[in-house]
């Protein structure tokens, strides 16, 4: 029998955000958002202090600026995230060879064997969290557990700068309390299918057979019977190689002409961008997802000779798929924008640099 594995989930806490009122004391305690305040912009991240009148990332600024008044943007600077991303992986390194990094600002850790010998997954996290303030005085919340799941739904708990541990003893009856909104890897509209099926909740979702979860997911139902019971055998993989980068939202009012599709497609398109950019990532191939009001789904792509750097191109390559979609009989209640085919930025050969942290 294997033993148990041991665990990390970290995640900086409003990481772009923090950065900037660490580098500017002129914005700590304020509302602060990473990101440009023009029509068409896009939040890239928020403090929390932005966050406590509703201001989050992917919000186009526009909206964010009448949530919050008082918000002060703050031009992204990828560069010094990278920086700082690297100085938080060599810390992660100190402890253990399996790193699966998420993005710039998270990061899983299996430290079930760990190069300090430690026993305790939950002292090593506590050391991580420490040596991260001192070391870039920035805070990051950390979740404990025995896979990858539950340590992901963990680093949410006590957010910002906590830890929380999911034994397991506690995993089964931690998921069942949770609604199935808080699931990481659900999204929104299969929250609102599984709602519609009578769930609820983890207890919700544990009570459906399997049979029946796969034959409203798909290959996705093993997953969500396997999660309901605290089961997720996935490991944490270092040479996690990254395929494709995509943002969607689904609207709580259907789109029903081209002007209102096109506004709606820009922060989607920005979004998408903004995360090439922290990992300095192009890509050839875009993929726009549509959802209409009756549910019916179509997926348009194409692929272009010279890699996507910018959002005027990205933006250019979605629009040209959306256009002769309408006039459509039917509203638009998702889009979606993916980039594939994807390569370093500037033709670097490191293939970490689109995993960095």
């Amino acid at each position: 029998m294997t033993s148990q594995r041991k665990i990390i989930h970290i995640d900086m806490d409003a990481f772009y955000a923090s950065v900037e009122q660490r580098d500017n004391p002129e914005l700590r305690g304020r509302p602060v958002a990473v990101g440009s305040p023009r029509e068409r912009g896009v939040v890239a991240a928020a403090s929390y202090e932005a966050r406590a009148f509703g201001v989050r990332s992917a919000m186009a600024s526009v909206t964010a600026i009448r949530r919050c008044p008082e918000l002060v943007f703050a031009p992204p600077r990828f560069d010094v995230y990278r920086e700082v991303s690297r100085r938080i992986r060599a810390i992660f390194f100190d402890y253990t060879p399996l790193v699966e990094p998420l993005s710039l600002d998270e990061a899983y850790l299996d430290v079930t064997e760990n190069r300090k010998g430690a026993t305790s997954a939950t002292r090593i996290a506590e050391e991580i969290r420490a040596r991260i303030r001192e070391e870039t005085q920035l805070t990051a919340s950390a979740g404990v557990s025995y896979n990858k799941f539950l340590a992901k739904l963990a680093s949410d708990q006590n957010k910002p700068d906590g830890l929380f541990v999911v034994t397991p003893q506690m995993g089964p009856d931690f998921v069942a309390a949770l609604r199935i909104g808080k699931f990481h890897g659900v999204g929104p509209a299969t929250t609102k299918k599984m709602n519609a099926l009578g769930i609820e909740t983890g207890l919700d979702l544990r009570a459906k057979p399997l049979a029946f979860l796969q034959k409203h997911f798909g290959k996705s139902g093993a997953y969500y019977y396997g999660i309901a019971r605290g089961v997720d055998d996935r490991p944490v993989r270092p040479d996690r190689i990254r395929k494709s980068i995509g943002a969607e939202v689904t609207f709580a009012r259907d789109l029903v002409t081209l002007d209102e599709a096109t506004a709606a497609l820009a922060p989607i398109v920005a979004r998408v961008l903004a995360h090439c950019e922290s990992a300095r990532i192009v890509g050839r191939t875009v993929t726009l997802k549509v959802k209409y009001a009756d549910f019916r789904q179509i997926t348009r792509r194409s692929t272009v000779a010279a890699p996507i750097a910018s959002r005027p191109a990205l933006e250019a390559a979605a629009l040209a798929l959306l256009r002769p979609l309408f006039p459509c009989e039917k509203g638009v209640r998702l889009l979606g924008v993916t980039l594939s085919s994807l390569g370093p930025a500037g033709g670097s050969a490191d293939p970490q640099l689109s995993l960095a942290f």
